[in-house]
């Protein structure tokens, strides 16, 4: 299985952070998962890559030449693509991955992950995806998901596919059990 992170070019104020995704790029690489991510050895993309190579895991790294430099393309990887720009680096990413989780970070990742949620809905790809919600950190996101639902602008079954877990073991459970609702058109 090939997951797409999307997460942090920042580590955060908390060191909790830091901690939580170098112990998920540890279990990812000792269960044969291998990661695809934004290809940057700084903040959080850097800290998964290196856990999951430290623990001989696999790291696709995809990266748009603009970012190369900002982003300090990660020089260990087990392959590193560089792309033309953003449009092209989130759509190499979904071709590669199974399944999609968002990690800590910032408006780039839930524009990422919202992207391929979205995708999901409407039926371009049927692959989980999940938020890593370490120590609560998408508490009030996952709040204002069902206030959307409850205001009429998302359905249930696509407010329940969303995969919320802070733990390396259910993670990987989610997306082992996962079934895709209907297309949302279909429905």
């Amino acid at each position: 299985m090939k997951v797409a992170v999307f997460c942090g070019s920042s580590l955060g104020h908390s060191k909790v952070y830091e901690r939580a995704v170098a112990e998920l790029g540890a279990f990812f690489a000792e269960n044969g998962i291998e990661v695809v991510y934004g290809g940057g050895h700084v903040g959080l993309m850097g800290v998964i890559a290196n856990a999951v190579l430290a623990a001989g895991g696999k790291v696709t790294g995809v990266i748009p030449t603009h970012l190369e430099q900002r982003e300090i393309a990660h020089p260990s990887l087990t392959e590193l693509h560089v792309v033309t720009d953003m449009h092209e680096r989130k759509a190499k990413m979904a071709d590669l991955a199974d399944a999609f989780v968002a990690l800590p970070g910032g408006v780039g990742t839930l524009e990422e992950i919202f992207e391929v949620y979205t995708w999901a809905q409407i039926g371009l790809h049927k692959k989980p995806c999940a938020f890593y919600n370490v120590d609560g950190y998408y508490d009030l996101m996952f709040e204002m998901i069902v206030s959307m639902h409850r205001e009429g602008f998302v359905k249930k079954p696509y407010v329940d596919m969303l995969i919320k877990e802070s733990q390396p073991e259910g993670l990987l459970r989610a997306f082992e059990d996962y079934v895709a609702p209907q297309e949302k058109w279909n429905s």
